[in-house]
C-alpha cells in the first residue's frame, strides 16, 4: 500500500472550521505587516515563502496553545505566551 493512500478524505476534518482558520490566517498576516487582505482567497503570490511558512507556524503555535488550554481546562487564550 502506497504511503497516505488509507486515507480517503483528503480535505479538512472539520469543514465547519474553515471561516476561523481563514480569519486567523488573515489575522496573523496582518500583525507581521504582509499585504494580504481577507478576499485575495488563497492568492499570496506576491508573499515570499518563509513568510507564507512564518503564518502558518504561527498558526498552528496558536491551536496548540488553544488545545493545550482546552485539555488542561483553562481559558483559552489566557496567558498562552506565544508572543
Amino acid at each position: 500500500m502506497a504511503l497516505g493512500s488509507g486515507r480517503k478524505n483528503k480535505g479538512q476534518l472539520i469543514p465547519q472550521a474553515h471561516k476561523a482558520l481563514d480569519d486567523m490566517k488573515y489575522e496573523i498576516a496582518s500583525e507581521m505587516g504582509l499585504p494580504v487582505f481577507q478576499g485575495s482567497e488563497d492568492y499570496w503570490g506576491n508573499i515570499t515563502t518563509r513568510d507564507a511558512g512564518a503564518v502558518g507556524g504561527h498558526m498552528v503555535r496558536k491551536m496548540v496553545a488553544y488545545s493545550q488550554a482546552m485539555m488542561s481546562g483553562q481559558e483559552p487564550g489566557a496567558n498562552n505566551n506565544l508572543g
